[in-house]
């Protein structure tokens, strides 16, 4: 396997990062560049994975993720009708997949949405947003979410199962946590090659060495793991083990990288409105929202 990006997928990643360097409205110039692709089979795994990466480095509150999951399932199960309807060109599609008592809950980018991938028991169901009551949610890093009752009502996306969308949610949600924990020690190395303390940088003490030293580990995990998941799907290949164990460094390390950030800045870091605070909870929403790492271990050990 060669985890190394094609000429292509580089000019995508430098395109994806430029837009969100300079752009007032990302999601539409996401589209307008085709960065989100008018037809989207152009872009595979590795692609959607690339501008993940770029998303969670600049922290991005756009609706690539669930979209392009949605997007993609709708591909490859769909029927003609449904691709027809859904799969226009900047159209906010989202996906459905945790639910508490009835309730789908945290759904990504809900009020935003045209349309929901429902996971309800062994199928997917493509929902209106306007057939639903949806109602807003906060969760701990400010984005868009929402939760809604459903009754199992909708039309069916043929062949399409829950462990599918979940799959490639999961996935995605790793490489998020890749870019912004790539980004994030990025910005607590610089704080510590500059902030002076006793006449030295802080970055000269040993323990801060050490920290930055396990967080530059963990980041090379996460984007290890992360790649060779993405690889295997889209080789085609069996990647349940790949991606529970991406999922388990970006929860896990994640935690470890979010927390290091914050203390090597010090008072700063907790400072609401400081930069490296909105990395920190974008980093602690993914971990929770993949799981947690106590849950991916022992889901680990049930595959092995």
């Amino acid at each position: 396997m060669d985890f190394t990006l094609t000429e292509a997928q580089r000019e995508l990643t430098a395109l994806t990062r430029k837009i969100l360097e300079s752009s007032d409205a990302p999601w539409s110039d996401l589209v307008k560049s085709g960065v989100v692709p008018e037809r989207p089979e152009e872009f595979g795994v590795l692609e959607q994975c690339a501008v993940l990466v770029e998303l969670g480095r600049a922290v991005s509150a756009v609706p690539y993720l669930p979209t392009t999951v949605a997007s993609s399932a709708l591909v490859e199960f769909g029927t003609p009708e449904q691709r027809s309807r859904w799969l226009t060109p900047g159209t906010v599609l989202s996906v459905a997949l945790s639910e508490a008592d009835g309730v789908k809950t945290t759904v990504p980018f809900a009020g935003t949405a045209a349309a929901f991938l429902v996971a309800h028991e062994e199928q997917v169901f493509l929902v209106e947003a306007d057939r639903l009551e949806v109602l807003p949610q906060e969760l701990v890093d400010g984005s868009d979410a929402g939760c809604f009752e459903f009754g199992g009502t909708g039309e069916v996306v043929p062949g399409l199962s829950p462990g599918w969308l979940i799959t490639r949610y999961t996935l995605g949600l790793c490489a998020l946590q890749l870019g912004v924990t790539e980004r994030a020690l990025e910005l607590t190395a610089e704080h510590a090659r500059t902030r002076v303390q006793f006449d030295r940088p802080i970055g000269s003490f040993q323990a801060v060495a050490q920290r930055l030293a396990d967080a530059y580990i963990d980041v090379a995990a996460i984007r290890l793991t992360l790649w060779q998941a993405a690889w295997r799907l889209s080789e085609g290949l069996d990647a349940d083990e790949e991606v529970a164990t991406a999922k388990f460094w970006a929860a896990d390390a994640g935690h470890r990288v979010a927390h290091t950030a914050v203390h090597v800045h010090g008072g700063t870091g907790i400072d609401l409105s400081h930069e490296v605070h909105r990395y920190f909870t974008a980093a602690k929403r993914h971990e929770f929202e993949l799981g947690g790492a106590t849950a991916q271990l022992l889901a680990l050990s049930a595959a092995w």
